[in-house]
């Protein structure tokens, strides 16, 4: 016969495994739901990857195309990095050829006077290496224009039409591309979408992502764009 210590041994054990297995549960549920919200791992612009691509641009030089949400990296003739990007918003759209004429690992940021009339909170400066700094890890300079290839401090963004005429990665990715990239690289910025498949057209799935984000957002992420702006204003 089971003594009587014996069974409220058992009885706590049991108690135990279905209190950690309810709590993993619930956690297992909560990374399901944010991974169903925002496409999976925080990448709701889309992965980073190789794909083919028109040989008439030269291995090394950069594509750059708002109409895939995508830039390129010319990796070899018919290849390239494909890599997911934030865009211009309609009313700030440009394209053009240029070139990398600076390099800034950890840049620090000044908002323009349009931006501070818009935006009063915004800080007059950050400095690189602030987690709430707008260009990320690494700053690519587009000729002589205010233009810029950057990380973000807002990785929700990527895949959608929200920049000033800047081009956003992942940090992840721009840290990828930072060394692959030096001063003088050549950089064709359009609106053109490519084929880098037989017969495909890139994959334009960012849109559709971010109007699914929109139309899901939940008050977790509202609450998190006050605290930032909170956050950026304690900056001043």
């Amino acid at each position: 016969m089971t003594s009587v210590p014996t069974l409220l041994k058992a009885c706590a054990a049991g108690a135990t495994a279905l209190i950690m297995s309810t709590t993993f549960s619930a956690a297992a549920s909560a990374q399901d739901f944010f991974s169903f919200l925002w496409g999976g791992d925080d990448k709701h612009g889309g992965d980073r990857k190789v794909v083919s691509f028109s040989s008439q641009y030269k291995p090394g030089q950069v594509i750059v195309s708002f109409g895939d949400r995508r830039l390129y990296w010319i990796q070899k003739p018919g290849q390239a990095i494909s890599y997911p990007i934030a865009v211009p918003r309609e009313q700030s759209r440009w394209q053009g050829v240029t070139s990398v004429s600076m390099k800034r690992e950890n840049p620090s940021w000044t908002p323009t006077p349009e931006m501070r009339r818009e935006n009063p909170k915004l800080p007059t400066f950050v400095p690189g290496g602030h987690p709430l700094n707008p260009l990320g890890v690494r700053a690519l300079y587009l000729g002589s224009s205010t233009y810029r290839i950057h990380g973000t401090d807002a990785p929700w963004t990527i895949g959608q039409a929200v920049s000033k005429g800047c081009i956003r990665m992942y940090n992840e990715d721009v840290l990828d591309l930072y060394p692959r990239v030096p001063t003088g690289t050549r950089v064709t910025v359009t609106w053109e979408r490519f084929k880098t498949g037989p017969g495909e057209f890139a994959e334009v799935d960012a849109e559709q992502r971010a109007n699914a984000v929109s139309q899901r957002r939940s008050s977790y992420e509202r609450r998190a764009y006050r605290t930032r702006n909170v956050r950026r204003a304690e900056l001043n």
